[in-house]
């Protein structure tokens, strides 16, 4: 599981970018927004993402600058997003070693393409780094560059991996980290904290985070109500969804859906 940084200025965009994509289908889990690109820098110094996703124009720093000062350092895969009409600023993020970038709006096949495209990349770097810190480094030089070796590989521990499993199938049942502590045999202390370590996200927060995401695909279908919406992904209660999805998008779903524009 990737780790991906969106810093974006425009909310709707970002909010899009976090809610409309199904991130654990492309092995990634989003943990954390940036506003702009000092923002960004102390996100990605703080959270060390496997991927950044940066608009190159912002107000105050913009994302070249971003990408300046910490692309060399931290080591992520960056994808910028730009508009047509800022070619220049295209190429300037492509001479600091950035080969991939979407166009505005923003195609969410061509996204899922490119997240496919770069994972290979980060897997190799994380085995490298592994095996670079085991002391075997080159002496498996040949197996690590064997990218067909990591296509079946998993980066979280077994608990962590169930953990997000359990929500991808079971988020629209009432569903809480005590089953999963119940089912383990170990407290809901420790798998919180190992959650949170690998993810940057208690599974409550996870939880309601995917239930969000699987209900802007709904909402998007335009064959449900919205009360509906919300018994369809897990909320019993249709005012407390509504709470849940302006907290995490700054919207109702109704002004989320009427603003978006990916």
């Amino acid at each position: 599981m990737f780790k991906v940084l969106i810093v974006e200025d425009e909310d709707i965009i970002r909010k899009g970018l976090i809610y409309m994509v199904d991130w654990l289908k492309a092995d990634c889990i989003v943990v954390g927004e940036g506003v702009d690109g000092v923002d960004g820098l102390n996100k990605i110094r703080k959270l060390e993402p496997d991927i950044v996703i940066t608009d190159i124009r912002m107000p105050f720093k913009d994302g070249i600058w971003m990408l300046k000062e910490s692309i060399q350092e931290y080591d992520y895969e960056a994808i910028i997003i730009s508009g047509y009409g800022e070619f220049e600023y295209a190429q300037k993020a492509i001479s600091l070693g950035v080969s991939e970038y979407l166009l505005k709006p923003i195609d969410f096949e061509e996204l899922y393409k490119v997240l496919d495209k770069i994972r290979p990349k980060l897997m190799l770097k994380n085995k490298f780094k592994d095996y670079a810190q085991s002391g075997k480094g080159i002496s498996l030089y040949r197996e690590i560059l064997d990218i067909r070796y990591y296509a079946s590989i998993e980066d979280k521990t077994d608990y962590v991996m169930d953990m997000i499993e359990y929500v991808k199938e079971n988020y629209n049942s009432r569903i809480s980290i005590t089953d999963l502590s119940e089912k383990y045999q170990v407290s809901t202390v420790y798998l919180n904290s190992k959650f949170k370590d690998e993810t940057n996200y208690t599974f409550n927060d996870f939880l309601n985070r995917y239930r969000i995401l699987k209900s802007v695909g709904l909402l998007k279908e335009g064959k449900l109500l919205i009360y509906e919406i919300a018994e369809r992904v897990g909320f019993q209660d249709y005012k407390y969804f509504s709470q849940v999805f302006k907290k995490y998008t700054g919207q109702s779903p109704t002004e989320f859906m009427d603003n978006i524009y990916l």
